[in-house]
């Protein structure tokens, strides 16, 4: 079991509201770059989303659970057969997205019984705490040739050193895909 986290960002580290969905004055920043930079399996999981699970923080699921149900094509289609499960003390309905559920008791403890590869998308609340439990196996990122100067980062400062090695690097479109892992 692997414990995989897939953000974009941008040079600066900034990972918050890259569709502008959250209507923040950066808010889209990913999106600028046009569809094919941010659309299909960008961050290369192939039988991943299959076989493993997502792990989603509420809002994150929120947002997914209106805009990926509705969608046609491929990549749609493994979003949507893939199994779920959200992280939330507020959520009690998943049904506007199959194979959805919310983990009952603690994330941390969730992620550790997990068997099957855990796949994190967004949710920085779900992806801090495991960094903070030294859970992460790897990072994907999409970095977009931006900077934004303020917002959310993936790394805050203060934050416990880490050491990890690049797995690979490709460019997808405008952006750059990298892959990091934990240095041997």
């Amino acid at each position: 079991m692997s414990v995989i986290v897939i953000e974009f960002i941008t040079l600066d580290g900034i990972v918050s509201d890259p569709d502008g969905s959250d209507g923040t004055p950066t808010g889209g920043w990913a999106f600028r770059h046009g569809p094919e930079t941010v659309a299909g399996d960008k961050f290369r999981l192939g039988s991943t989303m299959d076989d493993g699970v997502l792990v989603l923080g509420r809002r994150t699921w929120e947002l997914f659970s209106r805009l990926w149900p509705g969608r046609d094509n491929p990549f749609a289609a493994r979003m949507n057969a893939a199994s779920k499960l959200v992280a939330s003390r507020a959520l009690a309905d998943t049904s506007a997205w199959a194979n959805s559920t919310v983990i009952d008791g603690d994330l941390v403890d969730a992620v550790k019984r997990e068997r099957r590869d855990v796949i994190i998308t967004g949710s920085l609340s779900v992806v801090r705490a495991l960094m903070a439990e030294d859970l992460i196996d790897e990072y994907r990122l999409l970095t977009f040739p931006t900077i934004l100067g303020r917002g959310e980062r993936l790394f805050p400062s203060g934050g416990s050193p880490a050491y990890l090695e690049c797995l690979s690097s490709e460019q997808v479109g405008a952006a750059v895909l990298t892959r990091y892992g934990r240095a041997a």
